[in-house]
């Protein structure tokens, strides 16, 4: 019996469902049974009732529940003690970020930031807002730069920033590419590539809200599952894609941005930018940087 196995057992008893618990936990089905069945070993008795089509707890996984999440709360708390006490003396920020908000955001806000401090290391980290999340809650992160989540942590304090601007990405010889902007029933019959929605739901339904709010339906070719290689791929002429702008400072040849001309304001609101942080934490390095993006904050969005 282990951590992992009982974050596990907890994300399943939550959900009560094997494919949810796994997307939030980012890991294959198999790989969550797997750990599942490890840990009922160990209990030796069965936490889970599964048929096929409903998962509920046994009486016994219904007493160990609160236990679980008791010991788990403590050892991120112990967690995240030993990375405060190590942080004391240091002077080290670490900071995450998904793709697009270490391409746009970070690279202005550090320079704003190491104007004030210029000694400070800044240590970044670039993934996704499922994988972000968990270090922030296990002290392995100071700050991050996520997708506001539709369910968020109650113990991750999340400060909306401001909304991406969607552009569309087209290979360079496109026979649209000489457009000035494009409409989303310019795109209509054109494949699309788009992201996995398990891992980045925002992105994903960026593409799908905004066809959906035309009435029409799109034509999706491929879904790949960075925006870099979605990037790539229509360099590679295998489809056109709906990306943030800041995407366009990717380096790739070939690839030819277009603004998406939009009518409705709403759909300038689909893709959400949120500082989040432990609720409750205290770190001066931290909040100085905090300082520095909400004095900036209209400079920064002027060019999302």
């Amino acid at each position: 019996m282990d951590l992992t196995q009982l974050r596990c057992f907890v994300a399943v008893a939550e959900e009560l469902h094997f494919g949810r618990a796994a997307r939030r936990l980012d890991m294959l089905p198999s790989a969550l049974g797997r750990q599942i069945r490890l840990l009922e070993e160990s209990a030796g008795m069965p936490l889970l009732l599964r048929t096929t089509r409903n998962v509920a707890l046994s009486p016994d996984g219904a007493a160990l529940l609160d236990e679980v999440c008791a010991l788990l709360g403590q050892a991120e708390a112990l967690e995240r003690r030993f990375h405060e006490r190590g942080r004391r003396c240091a002077r080290v920020l670490r900071v995450g970020a998904i793709d697009t908000a270490a391409a746009g955001l970070v690279p202005d806000l550090l320079h704003d930031f190491r104007e004030r401090r210029a000694g400070v290391t800044v240590q970044l980290v670039e993934d996704k807002t499922v994988r972000l999340l968990p270090r922030l809650l296990s002290g392995r992160l100071d700050l991050a730069f996520v997708r506001p989540p539709e369910s968020p942590d109650k113990r991750i304090e999340f400060l909306e920033l401001f909304h991406e601007t969607p552009v569309v990405a087209l290979p360079s010889r496109h026979g649209l590419a000489k457009r000035r902007r494009l409409t989303v029933a310019a795109l209509l019959g054109q494949p699309l590539i788009v992201p996995d929605r398990s891992s980045r739901p925002h992105s994903h339904d960026l593409t799908m809200k905004l066809f959906e709010r035309a009435g029409l339906k799109p034509t999706i070719a491929q879904v790949a599952e960075e925006k870099q290689t979605i990037v790539n791929l229509v360099a590679a002429r295998l489809g056109l894609a709906i990306v943030p702008r800041w995407a366009s400072r990717f380096a790739v040849s070939g690839v030819r941005f277009i603004p998406l001309a939009l009518e409705n304001t709403t759909d300038l609101k689909l893709l959400p930018l949120a500082a989040a942080w432990l609720r409750g934490s205290r770190d001066p390095l931290r909040d100085e940087m905090l300082a520095v993006l909400r004095l900036r904050l209209s400079k920064y969005a002027a060019k999302a």
